[in-house]
């Protein structure tokens, strides 16, 4: 039995005559025949009666009925959703995301993905930058979206977003400036996200300044808390200090303090249809 057969069978029996199913079905009489004629003989059972008004199916073949249109009907989903599959339009991706990228992610590209391609679903998988590299090492997830500086060895890369260095700061006497300088930051409590220190100590060692580290920490989010809290000026990405702070931010004049967004994955791994929709889409 194959699906071939089990289509001419439901043909057959819908137009209750072997000529005009033979027309529809664009095929000769005799091979259409046939193809009956073996079906009945791998199930053992007859599955047409003739009558005056043309030919009828049988207790058997009423049977038979019910369940090729389900075959046909699943075979049809089947060949649907691998299409899908092998086209990136189906599926789960395993996504990880450096805590830093909340303000920015997710972006319009994973809503139009989702719009378009409602059968995308993603599975995220939160951490510091080092912790999503490591995920991807272990290929606990197939793509990450990871914060600039890291080490890109063994690792593609895409940048998402540029963004300069914001302080956050409820202290009123550097509130009312519209922005900081390097100096400004000179002899101020500085909160840090401890994976900029040495972006910042080599900027303070060219201005002659020996910075005063407060408080350092592994979380934008935590730096803000704690300047939030009076203990000092947190230096943080730009989307982060604009989603956790707006009313606090000050933009800090210095071209060399830029940071990304990237997403990354492993030069060794099977791009797969999926994970490349979502690169491309990602990439534009």
């Amino acid at each position: 039995m194959n699906i071939k057969q089990l289509r001419y069978f439901l043909v057959v029996a819908e137009e209750k005559q072997i000529t005009s199913a033979a027309k529809r079905l664009y095929i000769a009489q005799p091979p259409l025949s046939y193809q009956l004629k073996q079906l009945e003989i791998e199930l053992g059972a007859q599955l047409f009666k003739r009558t005056a008004h043309g030919i009828e199916l049988t207790d058997a073949g009423q049977i038979l009925q019910s369940y090729a249109s389900e075959i046909l009907s699943l075979s049809e989903s089947v060949k649907n959703q691998v299409h899908k599959t092998v086209s990136g339009e189906l599926g789960t991706i395993a996504i990880g995301m450096a805590s830093s990228s909340t303000g920015l992610i997710p972006m319009k590209s994973f809503q139009d993905l989702t719009k378009f391609y409602p059968e995308i679903n993603f599975d995220i998988y939160e951490d510091n930058t080092f912790g999503i590299i490591d995920k991807l090492e272990k290929k606990t997830i197939d793509l990450g979206i990871v914060r600039t500086p890291y080490n890109r060895n063994g690792l593609n890369a895409k940048t998402l977003t540029t963004e300069r260095m914001m302080a956050v700061t409820v202290d009123p006497k550097v509130k009312d400036k519209t922005e900081l300088r390097i100096k400004d930051l000179n002899e101020q409590p500085l909160i840090i996200y401890r994976r900029f220190e040495e972006i910042f100590n080599q900027t303070f060692a060219h201005h002659g300044i020996k910075p005063f580290y407060a408080v350092k920490c592994d979380d934008s989010r935590t730096a803000i808390t704690w300047a939030k809290r009076k203990m000092g000026i947190a230096l943080v990405p730009e989307s982060i200090a604009s989603t956790y702070a707006p009313d606090d931010l000050i933009p800090i004049k210095h071209s060399n303090w830029i940071t990304h967004l990237q997403l990354v994955w492993r030069k060794d791994q099977k791009v797969t249809p999926l994970m490349k929709r979502i690169i491309d889409s990602l990439s534009r």
